[in-house]
């Protein structure tokens, strides 16, 4: 079978490893989810991930409550951090040799991240966990995910959301929404899609990354979409 895709980056939401929860991690959805990573795996897809922390600790969010910005997304960035533990701790119990490579060093629990030694472990079939976002406050980890896809020559980005594709208004509040299969860039910024932030849409538009939007929740969609099947929306 000839792979559409070589090398891809999967950008996974800290909500997505939730489950039905309401906060905190959900050993029976990671599960999953490393499973879907598993079967790309197997195609013989280079596979690196950037996790957020949302479901953990969002830096925006603890402005409200009067911590600083700065300090929050630190915070923030440390939740990502126990989400990619979570995710290798989960892969490495399915057999899958996984590293995680933290934006900020703490080097008792990750490396930390050097592009280079990111590219080998990918040359050499494992899976890369990126943590800590970019490493800066003020950058999402969409951005993060943005930069790590352009840095380590991703053939693709592939979001990971709740809905299998770009609509055209929220599916869950308008059963008229129609969803988008192809959309350019400029698109999403000028009709202010809500897919990813601005900084990262520029920045995978700069290097031309494609932005692959689907469903994390439909089994097997990940590998579906790998191969060009399954739905999904495009920007590029």
């Amino acid at each position: 079978m000839k792979l559409k895709y070589k090398r891809v980056l999967l950008k996974i939401s800290g909500e997505a490893l939730m489950g039905d929860e309401s906060f905190g991690i959900d050993p029976s959805t990671v599960s999953r989810i490393t499973k879907e990573i598993q079967t790309v795996v197997n195609l013989g897809v280079q596979v690196c991930l950037v996790v957020g922390g949302g479901n953990i600790f969002r830096g925006i969010s603890a402005e409200e409550a009067g911590i600083e910005r700065t300090t929050g997304d630190y915070m923030g960035m440390l939740a990502t951090v126990m989400n990619a533990l979570a995710i290798q701790n989960a892969l490495e119990l399915i057999g899958i040799d996984t590293r995680v490579q933290s934006a900020l060093p703490i080097t008792s629990v990750c490396e930390t991240y050097i592009r280079r030694r990111a590219e080998r472990h990918l040359e050499k079939g494992r899976v890369i966990i990126f943590a800590a976002g970019t490493g800066n406050p003020y950058f999402t980890t969409d951005t993060a995910a943005a930069l790590r896809a352009s840095e380590m020559k991703c053939n693709a980005m592939f979001k990971a959301t709740n809905v299998d594709g770009v609509y055209s208004s929220d599916p869950k509040k308008n059963k008229n929404a129609t969803r988008y299969k192809k959309l350019k860039y400029m698109d999403v910024l000028g009709k202010d899609l809500k897919v990813m932030d601005a900084a990262a849409i520029s920045l995978a538009r700069e290097n031309n990354v494609p932005v692959i939007v689907f469903s994390i929740h439909e089994i097997g969609a990940f590998s579906k979409v790998v191969s060009g099947d399954g739905k999904f929306t495009i920007i590029q």
